[in-house]
C-alpha cells in the first residue's frame, strides 16, 4: 500500500491530486500526518479526493489509526488513514 505522508505546509488540492490517482491506480492508499495541522490537511485532502473520484462511480472511506514512525532518530507518533472504496 503507497504511504502519502502530509505536513502542516502541504497543499490539500495536490494531496488530493495524489491520492486520486494512487487510488486509481492501486485501490488504497494510507495518508500520514504528525501533529494538528498536518491531520487538518489531511482530511481536507480526503474529502477533496471524494469529490475527484466520485465521478467515476468510487465511495471512498477513510479508517483513522495511529502509527509509530522515525524522525530523524526519535519516534513520534502519527495519524494515519486507511483510505479505500467502500
Amino acid at each position: 500500500m503507497e504511504v502519502l505522508k502530509v505536513s502542516a505546509q502541504s497543499s490539500p488540492k495536490s494531496v488530493a491530486g495524489a491520492l486520486a490517482a494512487v487510488l486509481r491506480e492501486n485501490g488504497s492508499a494510507e495518508v500520514q500526518a504528525v501533529g494538528a495541522g498536518a491531520v487538518n490537511q489531511a482530511v481536507k485532502a480526503i474529502a477533496i479526493a471524494r469529490g475527484f473520484v466520485a465521478p467515476n462511480g468510487i465511495d471512498l472511506v477513510a479508517i483513522p489509526a495511529f502509527a509509530e514512525i522515525n524522525i530523524d532518530g526519535e519516534e513520534r507518533t502519527a495519524i494515519k488513514f486507511i483510505v479505500a472504496p467502500r
